[in-house]
């Protein structure tokens, strides 16, 4: 398993090594073992798995506050995305800093998200599935998101036309109005 720093930190990408022969391929896509071994020790409790019709479809920035604020393991199970997050722990020295990775099917990349990241992505390909693990449960209470198109933030999500959008992430606030619940501490 190939897990590379993004800069961000705790922010991980992770390459699970395909195994394929004639009939297709074998990949190991999460194994709480070897994770341990690169210092990721996060107990996941529940999966979630979303389709997205149409290309352009946007969905986040999203996170869950403490108590209930998850780290995300996410990987794309059909189709391509453009997966985001970011960094929303006050005092962190990337606050408001974003990463942005395309997750495929073919590629077989997978993003960990820790808690203190808002998240979200945009579907390349009509169809596309993203599935992903968190470390707790969905608490709509502790909801909160960061509008996708902050200028102070400056995603860059290669956007062609409009995007689809719910209502909900249409009105999100600006980074510059959110009371982050999180804050930055240093990693030993």
């Amino acid at each position: 398993m190939q897990i590379d720093q993004t800069g961000l930190e705790g922010l991980l990408v992770i390459t699970p090594p395909r195994f394929g022969d004639a009939r297709g391929f074998f990949a190991e896509t999460y194994s709480a073992a070897k994770l341990a071994d690169h210092g990721v020790t996060t107990t996941f409790v529940q999966d979630n798995h979303s389709l997205s019709a149409e290309v352009g479809t946007i969905r986040g920035l999203h996170f869950q506050a403490p108590p209930h604020a998850q780290d995300k393991l996410v990987r794309c199970g059909r189709g391509r995305l453009f997966d985001v997050a970011v960094d929303i722990r006050k005092g962190s020295p990337t606050y408001g800093k974003w990463f942005g990775i395309e997750l495929s099917f073919e590629n077989g990349k997978q993003l960990l998200v820790p808690a203190g990241f808002a998240h979200g992505f945009i579907t390349r390909e009509p169809g596309t599935e993203i599935i992903y693990k968190c470390s707790d449960f969905y608490a709509p209470e502790t909801e909160g998101a960061v509008i996708w198109s902050d200028p102070d933030i400056g995603i860059d999500w290669g956007l062609e036309g409009s995007p689809v959008l719910s209502d909900k992430d249409a009105v999100a606030p600006a980074l510059k109005d959110l009371d982050s619940p999180f804050i930055y501490e240093a990693a030993p």
